[in-house]
């Protein structure tokens, strides 16, 4: 008899862990395969956390989060991206971005509820909706369409089951966006059909060619659309676990009552610092993302340069080249490269099958590191 219940057996382990497992063995390696800044947080930020401490701010804060962080967050959506979120009813601020995703679907998803999940995607987003008792349907937004989502095959995947549309732009792990006319072209779909829309943000400030378009902010989206934002990747704060929920009131007070039950609320500390980042981080952020453009330009010209298609990723910290054209399969590709030259990648089909026979890289690395890991993979395509 297994003590161990369906639904934690129906989800597979992270398709990406086993190569960081064996990462771990290994020496001399230049790892593009984790996602996250390589970049310190700002030293001022983490004065701010430890001056919390030292102050004796260790206690619970509120459900919701710090009064003082939920109104800076407002106020910075609404001056980026002509966001009005209500700091009193219509904010939380989480664990991270990924207790905001848990929250935000199981306080709207029923058992048999089925859930559009773009695809290729970070690897949780179908767990999660399984461990809500939902049917993730992958909605494939492949590279012939710069892996946006696009209404044709939106309405192809679209059923009177559909509850809600999750997807994460700029795009984890393409780099892809979606810009103003691309959510207008899909949003009379969305409100003909009454679903929900989860847009997962987390990596907004880091776009290249032109400013981020947050879909809540276009006036019809805005009353089914569940915003989802953080401060790992634009402030370099993976470890310290403050993100956010931004929804319409009634969909926000669901998402409170579990969260009161499963976090209580965002570590203290954090919030302190959340807060310092908002208000003196701005320089130093900027700073990061065009270091950021930089690595992007030189590593995938790098790439294409040896033989690696990639297309020119417009925001995030990823390159997705295909490596259909070695004969391999995305997994023999990652792990022979990794013991064969020690460069760590993530093999595409961990995020879905729109990513197979592709490669994430994760350009968060030092620009020697790069140009090496580019050396390194040049030198394993031609011993192919």
């Amino acid at each position: 008899m297994s003590y161990i219940s369906k639904r934690a057996q129906s989800i597979p382990p992270s398709g990406i862990r086993k190569f960081f497992d064996l990462l771990l063995t290994m020496s001399d390696v230049i790892s593009l395969g984790v996602g996250e800044p390589d970049f310190n947080t700002p030293w001022n930020v983490s004065v701010a956390g430890i001056t919390s401490i030292e102050k004796g701010a260790t206690s619970y804060t509120s459900n919701k989060g710090l009064e003082e962080l939920r109104n800076l967050i407002s106020s910075d959506l609404l001056s980026r991206y002509r966001l009005q979120y209500d700091p009193n009813d219509e904010i939380i601020v989480t664990g991270g971005v990924s207790e905001a995703l848990d929250l935000a679907v199981r306080a709207v998803v029923d058992p048999g509820d089925e859930v559009l999940v773009a695809d290729p995607c970070y690897v949780s987003y179908s767990p999660c909706v399984i461990l809500a008792g939902g049917v993730p349907i992958t909605l494939p937004c492949p590279e012939e369409n710069e892996f946006r989502v696009t209404p044709e095959i939106l309405m192809d995947k679209v059923t009177k089951n559909t509850k809600l549309l999750m997807f994460n732009f700029p795009n984890n792990p393409t780099g892809g966006v979606m810009d103003r006319d691309d959510l207008k072209a899909i949003s009379d779909i969305i409100i003909d059909h009454d679903i929900l829309l989860l847009s997962d943000e987390i990596y907004s400030e880091l776009t290249y060619e032109s400013r981020h378009v947050a879909p809540a902010s276009l006036d019809p989206l805005w009353e089914r659309t569940i915003t989802l934002n953080g401060f790992s990747k634009a402030y370099s704060m993976t470890g310290w676990r403050v993100g956010y929920l931004c929804a319409p009131p009634e969909i926000t007070a669901a998402a409170l009552k579990i969260h009161q039950y499963v976090m209580l609320c965002a570590p203290t500390m954090s919030q302190y610092a959340a807060i310092e980042a908002l208000q003196k981080a701005e320089e130093a952020k900027d700073r990061m993302v065009a270091d950021f453009k930089m690595r992007r330009n030189l590593f995938v010209a790098g790439l294409n340069r040896i033989g690696l298609s990639c297309h020119l990723p417009k925001g995030a910290f990823y390159a997705f080249p295909s490596i259909e054209s070695t004969g391999l399969s995305d997994e023999e590709f990652a792990e022979r490269l990794l013991i064969e030259q020690q460069v760590a990648v993530a093999p595409g089909s961990a995020f879905g099958p729109s990513g197979v026979g592709h490669v994430r890289c994760a350009y968060a690395a030092s620009r020697e590191d790069l140009d090496e890991a580019v050396k390194r993979i040049g030198t394993f395509l031609e011993s192919l």
